[in-house]
């Protein structure tokens, strides 16, 4: 029988959501101020990810910038021991 891992659904630390939401509004500002160009919507995608704390690409890659303890807790390989 294999035993259940929990894991947190989180990858991103402080600096790096703080970063993201910082450049992502900056951004998501370019749809409504200076050249007024739709592409500032992709601010949309560190925003988000900012504000979850979760970044797909980094799960892909299987980084991880919380920090050492946190980074052990959402280990992506799942136990197999038997219990």
């Amino acid at each position: 029988m294999m035993r259940q891992v929990t894991m947190k659904f989180q990858n991103e630390g402080t600096f790096d959501r703080v970063l993201r939401v910082v450049l992502g509004l900056a951004v998501l500002s370019l749809v409504f101020f200076g050249p007024q160009t739709p592409w500032g919507w992709l601010g949309l995608v560190p925003l988000i990810t900012g504000f979850v704390g979760w970044c797909p690409l980094y799960a892909m890659l299987r980084l991880n910038t919380c920090g050492k303890k946190q980074a052990q807790d959402t280990s992506p390989v799942a136990d197999r021991t038997a219990t």
